[in-house]
């Protein structure tokens, strides 16, 4: 299972709109780096945070989510309180390949902080605006600064395309858009 190189993911950027919208080149003037890498695409958070909050003593229960475990925020910075968390999106809607799995790592200047991105693996043929988990680790408030780097999506091509993929059975997240909270 290859890794793709950045001539890989700018011919399909460019040809099937697998990174929308995509930049062609790292950007890193002042800011957190996001774009093209050798190897990879380092994504960039929308301004669309929704940071947990124990306001509604919400239990929180991946089979009964509710909303009330959170608030939601717009704004350029967002301020994650001590050892608590916050959902995002990713600027980009990606369109992943029959044949490739996406797997994400996050941004080495927010590890260095204490802050930790997750990202399940974009699965074949799936697509839609990348919903990011920022676990703020340490007992300080943390930013994240919308329209900047966030996290590196690293591309790797199967020995042949997937006989089932996450299109084919109709993925529950498959087409998200917006912040998108769990699913049963």
């Amino acid at each position: 299972m290859p890794i793709l190189s950045d001539k890989w993911i700018r011919k399909e950027a460019r040809h099937t709109g697998m990174i929308e919208p995509f930049v062609e080149r790292q950007q890193r003037d002042g800011c957190i780096s996001y774009g093209l890498s050798s190897y990879g695409y380092d994504a960039r958070v929308a301004d669309e945070f929704k940071i947990f909050t124990n306001v509604h003593s919400a239990v929180v229960d991946p089979k009964n989510f509710t909303a009330d475990s959170f608030v939601d925020v717009k704004t350029d910075v967002c301020v994650i309180p001590p050892n608590s968390f916050a959902l995002a999106r990713t600027v980009e809607y990606f369109r992943i390949p029959r044949d490739v799995l996406v797997i994400c790592l996050g941004k080495s200047t927010y590890a260095r902080c204490g802050i930790i991105v997750n990202v399940t693996p974009l699965e074949p043929e799936w697509e839609g605006h990348v919903t990011l988990e920022f676990s703020n680790t340490t007992p300080l408030p943390a930013k994240i600064y919308a329209n900047e780097g966030a996290c590196q999506f690293l591309f790797l091509q199967g020995n042949e395309p997937c006989e089932t993929s996450y299109g084919d059975r109709s993925g529950k997240y498959m087409g998200q858009r917006g912040v998108t909270l769990p699913r049963l």
